[in-house]
Order: structure tokens, then sequence, then C-alpha cells
């Protein structure tokens, strides 16, 4: 049976190992350019051993960014900013890759840090969010969102696109798209955050529509020897949400497109989280097995992996193709070398292995 450290070929692209760096937010951009931070986080865990190493939520457009630190694909700066890193991740035998997203309602706040809450309306500092409906999320994110026209959800649409070959051409591998903890395109697809009554809102076709649209429309412009990937956030744990049965169907549909691999994950809809099962490590993956089973796709998850021994069972038994590793990579960036030593096999390529003269 393969294990954590068995490779995995999606489409022209062979990763070392099963092990995946989630994108993660660094807050740490200027101008949506990315800097020697980024260099140096997504290059370590590349030198630590990890597989797919992906770049942070990357916004398609300046209003799209979540707040002022986050990266951005929509201008050529910052494409030869990220060629930069991804020649880096790929010197140390990890494959690079880039999630591209739109923040819509969530967009226009304020760093961790600073208070991670949305900036007043009247802020010079902020822009307008938007989103399907002019419903706000709620909590620290209150403002009301404007509710996009389709003239401007082509226009976002089109900005995926643009930010794809840029993707492309600053040497990214595999491209994901978040569909997910509800940025612009998992809006639209919940009913908790969609209410229109035209032909993207109602019903679980037109819910999907602007996913469909978008994947479809970068499909075109990635090329095909490359995986095309998802975060989806499948339920939210409360009531009024998509059914799962949705969440497969819309699934079904996206590979259908040319969706390669989907990484499974949460809705984060709404700010009530209550009902999530925090305490349960690696509550997602058995999600992720239901869809697998039901759809044929390659599917990867995260929430609650730490233990090394649970990755390697999500794999071995089949629950997973990928385990997607988050918080435990920014505690410890050599967390797949340490894996391999624990678990009994060869250590993957780091700073920590041979050739360096280092002995474990």
């Amino acid at each position: 049976m393969p294990g954590l450290f068995s490779d995995y070929r999606l489409k022209s692209v062979t990763i070392r190992n099963r092990i995946v760096m989630s994108p993660m937010c660094q807050y740490s951009a200027v101008e949506g350019v990315p800097t020697d931070w980024h260099l140096v986080h997504l290059g370590a865990r590349a030198a630590g051993g990890v597989g797919l190493v992906f770049a942070e939520a990357t916004a398609v457009s300046a209003s799209g960014r979540i707040s002022h630190g986050d990266t951005g694909l929509w201008n050529d700066a910052q494409l030869e900013a990220f060629a930069r890193i991804t020649r880096f991740v790929a010197a140390q035998g990890a494959v690079p890759g880039i999630q591209l997203a739109h923040a819509g309602r969530k967009a226009s706040a304020t760093r961790p840090w600073e208070g991670d809450r949305q900036l007043a309306a009247d802020d010079p500092a902020a822009w307008t969010p938007v989103g399907p409906s002019a419903l706000a999320f709620g909590g620290s994110l209150p403002r009301v969102p404007h509710e996009l026209s389709e003239r401007e959800i082509a226009a976002i649409t089109a900005e995926f696109v643009a930010a794809a070959r840029r993707a492309r051409d600053a040497g990214f591998k595999v491209l994901m798209l978040h569909y997910a903890h509800g940025y612009l395109a998992q809006s639209f697809f919940s009913p908790l955050a969609n209410r229109r009554t035209d032909r993207y809102g109602g019903s679980f076709e037109n819910r999907a529509r602007f996913l469909l649209e978008t994947l479809a429309a970068v499909r075109e412009v990635w090329p095909e020897a490359l995986p095309l990937a998802a975060r989806l956030g499948v339920t939210d744990y409360v009531e009024g949400e998509q059914p799962f049965e949705e969440s497969i169907e819309l699934v079904r549909r996206m590979r259908a497109l040319g969706l390669d691999f989907l990484d499974v994950s949460l809705g984060f809809n709404t700010p009530d989280v209550s009902r999530v099962p925090w305490g349960t490590p690696g509550f997602v993956a058995p999600l992720a097995a239901r869809i697998r089973a039901a759809t044929g796709i390659p599917c990867g998850a995260s929430w609650k992996i730490r233990d090394f021994k649970l990755a390697d069972e999500l794999i071995a038994t089949g629950q997973l193709d990928l385990v997607v590793i988050g918080k435990a990579l920014l505690d410890d960036p050599h967390w797949a070398f340490h894996a391999a030593r624990a678990l009994g096999h060869d250590a993957p390529g780091s700073l920590l292995a041979q050739p360096y003269g280092y002995t474990v």
C-alpha cells in the first residue's frame, strides 16, 4: 500500500511524496508583491522535504484581497517576484503551486495582528467588499457587500483567467482555485450567503454557475499537461447550508470540466463554527473519502493533521491521496523530514539530509 513517502503523479507532475503545504496567508506582501519573507517561508518548507508547496491565497485583483498584506497576481511585478520563489522551490525538489482567490465579502480587512477586523467604509485605506448578495458576513466583518451585477461577475472571471496566465508564466506547476472559506466563489455556492433571484442564485444550478464558469475559463488557459485543483468548502456544520449531496454533484461537474485534484475543506460562510468537530484530528478526511468514492477525483484534506502516523494512515487506508499540512508546518518547517525519520523512511531531500553532511 502507498504511504506518506510514496511519490504521486498528477498529469505531467510527479510529487516526491504525499505531503502538501497548505496555502496559508502571511499578510506580508507589499502592494501584492511577495517579499523575501515569502521566499524564506515557502523555500524553507521545500528544503524541509514537502512534496507540493502552495503559495498562499493570492488575489486576482487589488479589490479581491483580504487585507493590504495579501499577495496578488494582477501585474507583472508580482509575477516576477513569484518567479524567483518558484525557481527556488523547484530547485529543492518540491513542486511549486499557487492558490488564486477573491476575498468577496470578507475583503478590506486588517491583518490579524492589527485586529483582524473589517475596515470602516470611511477609512481611507478601505475598499468595497463585493458578494453575490448584499448580505454581510457578520462578526468582525460587518460591512454589507456590493451585490455584483452579471457584468461584474464576468469581469471577475476574466481576472481569474489573467492571474492564471501569470501563474503559468511565473513557473507554478499546480494551480488551485479557492472555492472555500467564505470567500467569493464559496459565497456564490452557499445559500447562507447567496440570496440572488437571477441565474446566479436560488437553485443548485444557479449557485454553482460562477464556480463552473470560472473553472472552465481558467482551464482553457492553464496548460493541459499541468494539474488544475480547487479547494472547496463542502460543509459549514450549520443549518441552512447546501446539502452535502450538492457538494458531491458540484465536484462531479468540476471534474467533467477538467478539475484534476480537490482539496476538501470547510465553508466558513458564517461566523458560527460552534458545531465544527475541532477536537477530532483529521475530521475532514472522512468527508474527502466520501467525495473521492462518489466522483473518482483525487482528494486531499487538512485540518488537525499533525501526527505523523495519522498522516501516513490516511494515505495507506485510501482516505486521501495527498495530506495537506498547515499549522504543523508553521511550527516545524522540517515536519516532512521528521515524519520520514519517525516512520522509518529515508529522509526527503532537505538541509538536514545528505549531501550536507548532517548525520541522524
